[in-house]
C-alpha cells in the first residue's frame, strides 16, 4: 500500500511530461527509488529502446553489469521470471592489468565473451568507457544498454556514442546517476516485459 501511495504522489507532482506511457513508469521507477524528479527530464530513451529491451530480456540474453550492487539489485526478480544469466565485470576472472581497475577489465572481458549481451552500468565510468571503446571498434554489439554512472566527464557522452553506433539504450544526461537508478529502469523493464510475455 505504501508503494501505491508513493507511486500516486509521484503522479500528483508531475504535471507534464514528454514521454511515452511505458517511458513515464520507468522514470516514474527512478524518481520512486531516488526521491529526485529531476530524472523527469535526465533520462534519455533511443529510438524503439523498449521494444528491443523486451525482445532481448524475454529471449534469456545474457546481461552484463558493472558492479554487485546491480547484480544483487536485479537478481532475484529475474530469478522469478525469464532465469537471464547475469554476470559482473567485478567478480570477472581476467589478467590483472596495472593501468586497468578491476571493472573496466572484467567489463572487457565479460563484452568480448558476450559480445551481444544486455550491459548494465550504474556506478563505475572505467568500465563504462571500455564498453564504449569495444562498440567503437565494432568488437561488440549490445542488445541493450543501460548506463547511469554519475559524473561523466562529458554529460552527453553516452548519447552520443551510441547513436552513432545505433545501440539501443537507456541514459541518464547529466552528472546524476548511480546504482540505484540503474536497478530502477531495469527491474521496471523487466517488470513490463514480464507482464507482456506471460500473458
Amino acid at each position: 500500500m505504501t508503494h501505491v501511495l508513493a507511486l500516486a504522489t509521484i503522479d500528483q507532482q508531475v504535471s507534464s511530461y514528454s514521454l511515452t506511457p511505458a517511458e513515464y513508469e520507468i522514470v516514474r521507477c527512478a524518481i520512486y527509488e531516488t526521491g529526485d524528479f529531476d530524472y523527469l527530464s535526465l533520462l534519455y530513451f533511443s529510438d524503439k529502446v523498449l521494444q528491443k529491451a523486451s525482445v532481448a530480456i524475454a529471449t534469456r540474453t545474457t546481461i552484463i553489469v558493472d558492479v554487485s550492487m546491480v547484480q544483487v539489485g536485479i537478481t532475484p526478480n529475474i530469478r522469478h521470471t525469464f532465469a537471464n544469466p547475469v554476470y559482473c565485470s567485478n567478480e570477472a576472472i581476467s589478467r590483472p592489468q596495472i593501468d586497468k581497475t578491476q571493472a573496466d577489465w572484467g567489463m572487457q572481458t565479460l563484452a568480448e565473451r558476450y559480445p551481444e549481451a544486455i550491459f548494465i552500468i550504474g556506478q563505475s565510468q572505467t568500465a563504462f568507457l571500455s564498453l564504449s571503446e569495444l562498440i567503437d571498434e565494432g568488437k561488440v554489439k549490445p542488445a541493450l544498454i543501460v548506463a547511469t554512472p554519475a559524473s561523466f566527464i562529458e554529460g552527453d557522452l553516452p548519447k552520443t556514442r551510441f547513436q552513432h553506433a545505433e545501440i539501443p539504450h537507456i541514459c541518464v544526461r547529466g552528472s546524476k546517476g548511480g546504482s540505484t537508478v540503474a536497478v530502477a529502469i531495469f527491474n521496471s523493464l523487466l517488470s513490463m516485459t514480464w507482464l507482456a510475455y506471460a500473458l
